[in-house]
């Protein structure tokens, strides 16, 4: 998968501060939204690729359409583009978790030592046939956008609990995480996975007192499992509690703030657990409803996703599906990725998205990020293997900045030597594992990354020695 395109992608954030974070109408890709045509498509007009829904994987498949000659209209509802990533989601949370951390670090440790032509339009669209979508628009009107090829990619949204009620004033979502109006003394955190602990961390340094309720047994279960207990460990010494195995059957918002009861989730007795602010982060589920689906006969699994071919293509001929509306890991780039070849499908060329190569990053700090297998998951397939690691400990980079905390861990195959799964734990994780996918998209061996010249002093010489220690010994340890 090539990642130039992405490289020239970029989000721009204006000026904001901490506590008065969320205007979102700030917010813009660095790609000029004027050049897409804001006029309305009638219904005698015919694109060759329709696009309902304006994220991550919406708009790129439409820029990618569009370079590719096709005649392409993007339907997008909330009137601006990028969806909940852009507006609600990843950079804005991710923006928030930077300054965040400067605030940390200003207050505890620096006493120590710093163009497309795609028409637009705005409105909710809905199929009424397999190539035609009839959208509401903003204004108030309606207009039917005709096309012989039509890609949901709508995304997802919250998942909703039974018994709880998401207010986004005391019961919130990770929308309304990004907009309180002052700083909880306490949060409780429902779900310990990604957008969780992610907004955990941003209340946590700003002062709230964070505990987090896991029904399962560990926070983040597609997490290495060594990586995930001294990340966990990590967030523990910055002051998050866990009561992981815990179930939560119901909240109280009557009072001035809430009350949760729960009890343990192979039965037992019942606590309550008071907090100001509870934040639901159970995981997202495809957002498919009013699109009609059922009207073209689409068809879905038990989870609401929308079933496609390795082409994209939904049962329906001329519908496709990519993004969060379809199996595989609900991430933004993954979305992209989608978009990208499945508009390559739709123009005659080849297109491909392995889903096994995905990059997955917490974006705490440190942050962790991995690619492929788990150590546990090669073990279940019965492959003999070797592990490598090195500490940042050992790290003259993060020594001199005084951030050391966490490793990298390689998991290779032991005949082979190729490479199987990278873990990272570092500042700047979700940078430095770039290098181990493009390692596995081509079948690298650790010995391969270990004979790569790395410039010093840098954290990419972490990897560099993980590899070296997976295949021989390390240097520096």
């Amino acid at each position: 998968m090539a990642m130039a395109g992405f490289a020239r992608r970029k989000g721009k954030l204006l000026s904001m501060n901490v506590t008065n974070y969320c205007s979102l109408e700030s917010l813009r890709y660095s790609f000029s939204l004027t050049s897409f045509s804001r006029r309305f498509s009638s219904g005698s007009e015919e694109n060759d690729v329709v696009i309902i829904g304006g994220g991550p994987g919406g708009y790129v498949a439409a820029i990618k359409a569009a370079q590719l000659g096709l005649k392409t209209t993007c339907i997008e509802k909330r009137g601006a583009l990028g969806g909940t990533c852009l507006n609600v989601g990843c950079i804005p949370s991710k923006a928030l978790l930077h300054s965040s951390h400067m605030y940390h670090e200003a207050k505890h440790a620096f006493a120590n030592h710093g163009k497309n032509k795609v028409n637009y339009v705005k409105g909710y669209g809905k199929f009424i046939s397999p190539s035609e979508v009839s959208v509401d628009t903003q204004e108030g009107g309606n207009t039917v956008v005709k096309g012989k090829n039509i890609i949901v990619a709508t995304g997802s949204d919250v998942k909703s609990l039974p018994g709880i009620t998401i207010d986004e004033k005391k019961i919130v979502s990770s929308t309304g995480a990004l907009a309180l109006s002052e700083i909880p003394k306490k949060l409780v955190v429902v779900g310990a996975g990604y957008i969780g602990l992610e907004m955990g961390s941003v209340w946590g340094r700003l002062g709230s007192e964070i505990t987090v309720v896991e029904f399962g047994p560990d926070i983040v279960p597609t997490m290495d499992g060594e990586i995930r207990k001294q990340f966990q460990r990590s967030l523990e010494k910055r002051g998050m509690k866990f009561l992981l195995k815990t179930k939560v059957l119901g909240v109280d918002t009557s009072g001035n703030g809430v009350k949760l009861t729960l009890e343990p989730a192979a039965g037992g007795d019942q606590t309550v657990l008071e907090a100001d602010v509870v934040l639901v982060s159970a995981g997202r589920t495809p957002f498919t409803a009013g699109l009609a689906l059922e009207k073209i006969g689409v068809e879905t699994d038990k989870a609401g996703r929308i079933l496609v071919n390795e082409r994209f293509v939904t049962n329906v001929p001329g519908v496709y599906a990519i993004g969060d509306v379809i199996p595989g890991p609900m991430l933004a780039h993954k979305a992209e990725e989608d978009g990208v070849a499945c508009v390559e499908f739709i123009a005659g060329k080849v297109g491909h998205v392995d889903y096994d190569k995905v990059p997955g990053v917490v974006y705490t700090h440190p942050e962790v990020a991995y690619v492929g297998k788990t150590e546990e998951q090669v073990k279940a397939l019965g492959i003999d293997y070797r592990v490598g690691k090195f500490p940042l400990l050992a790290n003259s980079r993060a020594k001199a900045i005084d951030d050391a905390e966490g490793l990298v861990k390689i998991v290779a195959d032991k005949e082979t030597d190729k490479i199987l799964g990278v873990h990272i734990m570092a500042p700047n994780a979700g940078e430095l594992i770039h290098e181990s996918a493009i390692a596995l998209q081509y079948d690298a061996s650790s010995e391969d990354i270990a004979r790569v010249c790395h410039a010093h002093p840098t954290m990419s010489e972490a990897v560099k020695e993980a590899a070296m220690a997976t295949y021989d010994k390390p240097i520096h340890i």
